[in-house]
């Protein structure tokens, strides 16, 4: 066999052992616009929950949340959520909190509470508002906690 027929099967060898290349990247879905348009909808649908229980339209917020369900899964979804879309999200979990507790569902409150407050435990980076949305949640986890433990 020749030196350069020798080169050859080595090299075919080599290459055959080689790692397959990298897979490319995934998109970054909270570039798309529809990530965008479901922060914007779901703030807005918290607005209207916040209007409506203002004016003691318990029922009008509680469509108001509902509907926002699928936007907060969507936003969620991504593997690095935008900070306003973590706050959307926050907020939603904040007034379905603040409604089960005011009929008295204390523990589903406090499952809400809870992922708010792990949520804004490990955000980075940690702003003021973060904090306070942290405490926030921790106060109402201490609520649900005194009221479960009523008689």
């Amino acid at each position: 066999m020749n030196p350069r027929a020798i080169f050859v099967v080595l090299a075919a060898i080599g290459l055959s052992c080689a790692p397959p290349p990298p897979p490319p990247p995934k998109p970054d879905p909270t570039r798309e616009a529809a990530y965008g348009e479901a922060v914007e909808k779901l703030s807005e649908l918290n607005r209207n929950a916040l209007a409506a229980l203002g004016k003691g339209a318990r029922d009008d917020a509680g469509r108001y949340v509902q509907e926002g369900e699928p936007a907060s899964k969507l936003l969620l979804s991504a593997p690095e959520p935008t900070l306003a879309a973590m706050e959307a999200v926050s907020d939603r979990d904040q007034i379905y909190a603040g409604m089960l507790m005011a009929n008295r569902h204390w523990s589903f409150a406090r499952q809400l509470l809870v992922k708010n407050q792990l949520r804004w435990k490990y955000w980075k980076p940690r702003t003021q508002d973060t904090e306070q949305r942290q405490r926030e949640a921790e106060r109402g986890i201490a609520e649900c906690d005194k009221r479960l433990m009523q008689p």
